[in-house]
């Protein structure tokens, strides 16, 4: 997980900033976790990744900020994607209780809106990042939560 979400985010990063300096001009934005805000027991490597990629993230800002580039993250909870779908059966059948009830009594138990994430909701917080709009926004993270941080 170090390497998938910390590592290779790095690498990416390092091979593109010369060329967004160069142009003055460049977007980051990493898709993080409400995960890199906060812990959860039992995600030692996940968290750990998350909250690594978000100091990335600010470094990024920065040292990228005098060039043109800003960095972000986008901080979802729980968002409707397959691998979502998964855990929600998985929870199921450790905990003995419907799929129907394992979004609200298990996954989003801490949120205030109990219902999952939409990419289409992630996507919209990115394409907003990346647009001339967002043009003063690095070294931040934006949570699409339904209030679980609040």
């Amino acid at each position: 997980m170090i390497k998938l979400m910390l590592e290779v985010p790095f690498l990416l990063t390092r091979a593109c900033l010369p060329h967004m300096y160069e142009g003055g001009f460049g977007r980051i934005i990493n898709i993080s976790s409400i995960h890199g805000l906060k812990a959860s027991p039992f995600k030692a490597a996940y968290v750990s990744a998350k909250h690594g990629l978000e100091g990335l993230s600010k470094v990024i800002a920065l040292e990228g900020g005098p060039h043109g580039v800003t960095s972000n993250c986008v901080n979802p909870g729980y968002v409707r994607t397959p691998l979502v779908e998964k855990q929600i059966a998985d929870q199921a059948k450790v905990h003995s209780i419907p799929e129907s009830e394992v979004v609200e009594t298990i996954l989003l138990q801490k949120n205030a809106i109990k219902r999952l994430v939409e990419p289409e909701e992630v996507a919209s917080m990115v394409a907003w990042l990346a647009s001339p709009d967002a043009a003063m926004v690095t070294g931040s993270s934006h949570t699409i939560d339904g209030g679980w941080t609040a």
